[in-house]
């Protein structure tokens, strides 16, 4: 018997969607729906009146929009929020100003796509409810540019090309991803990424690493060269493993089972690296819940690659990080902020 349900906020301007989501979440035997709001402007009062746990949010509503609402909301009520979207790229700004996650809008007229939908839609809430709301301004959320860092990379160009650098992370992984990769320099080494996120975001959001980092950024597709100055991200819905071919590297996109309840799988990324990169390997593990990455990570430290976590106080959801920690995988934990400069003096050290 659960006695603490999720007090649960649904805010959305579509009243056939509202009541698909509260007939739906209403069953769930850890969600209580305390009320829905129509528009940014009801919701803000009723986020006053019923105090939430969790809020879900649409990002495209009439007066106010998702994105304009968590940047007004959250500086002044830092509670947790849960986008539902289409395929849209301004979820990516909403993360940024603060929100905690995000879920793709079902296809309803594909059987079986809203029952997917609101399992996720389920766990992202539960992981919401225990995550850290990051406010943009605070200490802890300012950017590297911020904090008035020079990073270089002093690396052989035998290095810069045998060393590849693997990152992993879930909830809250979207802007510590960008925190870390975006002002290292376009020499450093291949970096591939694993980030729990739906298919066709995850090329949005490389197109955004891409406009906004030294080095270029794209979606991996099966075969992509792992190169220095290029940042890999697993498609959405498929695996991602790092493959040897001689002297040099690619990946292999393919669409395998869910590994650790996940596909992309930051195991089975950082189990590649293992097997096929050993010391000559780096990996990074962000912000997440759950353990996914943490076995894979300590398999790449036996076989001597460099390992860092971020640490508890910089994430928002400290559990893939943290289980990793527990299990020795981690070489070094550092905050989010500090993780680049971690990555630049090992990797000027080789």
């Amino acid at each position: 018997m659960i006695l603490n349900k999720i007090r649960v906020l649904i805010v959305d301007d579509s009243m056939l969607f509202r009541k698909v989501l509260i007939d739906n979440l209403s069953k769930k035997p850890n969600i209580e729906i305390i009320g829905s709001a129509i528009d940014a402007f009801d919701a803000e009062k009723k986020i006053l009146q019923l105090k939430p746990d969790v809020v879900t949010c649409d990002v495209e509503m009439p007066r106010m929009n998702g994105i304009d609402f968590v940047k007004k909301l959250l500086p002044v009520h830092p509670v947790p929020i849960i986008l539902v979207s289409a395929l849209n790229l301004n979820v990516f700004d909403a993360l940024k100003a603060g929100a905690v996650d995000f879920v793709r809008k079902p296809d309803m007229s594909l059987a079986g796509t809203l029952n997917a939908f609101i399992n996720a839609l389920t766990l992202k809430i539960s992981i919401a409810s225990k995550a850290k709301v990051k406010v943009p301004g605070t200490p802890s959320a300012l950017p590297t540019t911020a904090r008035g860092l020079s990073l270089q990379c002093n690396m052989s160009p035998l290095a810069q090309n045998s060393t590849v650098i693997a990152i992993g992370a879930s909830t809250g992984g979207t802007e510590a991803t960008l925190e870390v990769v975006r002002n290292l320099p376009a020499n450093t080494p291949g970096i591939v990424v694993t980030q729990h996120m739906p298919e066709g975001f995850t090329k949005m959001y490389a197109e955004r690493l891409n406009r906004i980092c030294k080095m270029e950024a794209k979606e991996a597709e099966n075969g992509d060269k792992i190169v220095r100055g290029r940042i890999l991200i697993a498609p959405g819905n498929l695996q991602m493993e790092v493959v040897r071919a001689g002297v040099s590297y690619s990946v292999r996109c393919y669409p395998g089972e869910k590994v650790s309840g996940h596909r992309p799988s930051v195991d089975v990324l950082f189990r590649s690296m293992a097997k096929n990169v050993g010391r000559q390997g780096i990996g990074i593990i962000l912000t997440g819940m759950g353990k996914d990455g943490a076995d894979g990570l300590l398999e790449m430290r036996n076989k001597g690659s460099f390992t860092i976590g971020q640490d508890k106080d910089s994430c928002v959801v400290y559990g893939m990080p943290m289980v990793a920690h527990k299990i020795g995988a981690v070489c070094q934990q550092a905050s989010c902020a500090n993780i680049a400069n971690v990555l630049l003096t090992h990797l000027n050290k080789l």
